[in-house]
């Protein structure tokens, strides 16, 4: 079998960690992905993966294996796209994700205005409140919102953002501020209770995290209707900076309790390593942080 082959095979099962989930990218068998691999560990003599029921991980000499097929299959990308001038003319499908309100908010302008300048680029895009797994749907960049996992993924930092309380002035005049989390007992709130979420706010309070639960007369399944239901006046949310931006900056919305804020959220734009070699990867990757570092720097 080509070595280059093999590589190809054993990298995709070492990033996917998962031999299925390695042949759905190769668009291959999984017993011919399995058989790739024992014949690649029997030619070198050497056990690359630890393999059990529930999960596979690299061994030491798989590690290393690992981090030199990168490089190497990395290297011979970069020489097919510069001898086929790809390095200089982004072209081709991008896959790109977002949670789904940064994504329409912040992250489609920056498409809009990558696929202005490279006319020869298509994009798809995956707007989702959930975590994708970009090996496995075949994702070339993400945004990604929050503390990130240890993974083979490469991240640049654009910003952060805040998890914010807010209200109408209106209802705050008519019901005064609170003064603390405890006091939300007495007022009206308005929870967003996306999947995996319970009726419970995050706040600091003394340098430690705490979670306090609030019992909303209204649940919404969407940050948006949320944020909604807090313009009319109906009572206090809790939602991310970048979500009431807007309506903080024409008064619609007033933040309060800031002093029980937890400490920011990170933004970071990621891609799986080796993926910035292909050219339309790495201008959308340059073009995207420029444009979000931008835009959130400006949020309130």
């Amino acid at each position: 079998m080509n070595r280059f082959h093999e590589m190809t095979v054993f990298l995709a099962v070492a990033e996917a960690q998962s031999f299925a989930a390695a042949a759905r990218r190769l668009e291959m068998s999984a017993p011919t992905v399995t058989r790739s691999v024992a014949a690649l560990e029997r030619r070198l003599g050497a056990l690359l993966l630890v393999r059990t029921t529930r999960s596979l991980r690299l061994t030491e000499a798989g590690q290393r294996y690992a981090a030199d097929c990168r490089r190497i299959l990395e290297e011979v990308e970069q020489a097919d796209d510069a001898a086929a001038g790809a390095m200089a003319a982004p072209r081709g499908a991008l896959s790109i994700t977002a949670p789904a309100l940064f994504g329409e908010l912040h992250v489609m302008p920056a498409v809009l205005g990558y696929l202005r300048a490279h006319r020869e680029v298509s994009v798809r895009t995956l707007l989702v409140d959930r975590v994708v797994n970009l090996l496995d749907e075949g994702i070339d960049v993400a945004v990604r919102i929050g503390a990130l996992p240890d993974s083979t993924l490469t991240a640049v930092p654009v910003g952060q953002v805040r998890r914010v309380v807010c209200a109408a002035p209106a209802f705050l005049r008519q019901h005064g501020v609170p003064e603390n989390p405890d006091a939300l007992q007495r007022y009206c709130t308005i929870t967003a209770a996306m999947e995996g979420r319970g009726p419970q706010w995050r706040f600091q309070q003394d340098g430690e995290p705490r979670r306090v639960r609030v019992d909303s007369q209204l649940t919404v399944t969407s940050f948006q209707a949320a944020v909604l239901a807090a313009c009319e006046g109906w009572g206090l949310t809790q939602v991310v900076s970048y979500q009431v931006a807007r309506h903080l900056a024409t008064g619609a919305l007033q933040v309060v309790l800031r002093d029980f804020e937890l400490p920011p959220l990170p933004v970071h734009v990621v891609y799986p390593e080796g993926r910035k070699s292909s050219a339309k990867v790495r201008s959308f990757v340059e073009f995207c942080v420029e444009a979000l570092r931008r835009d959130l720097a400006a949020l309130p």
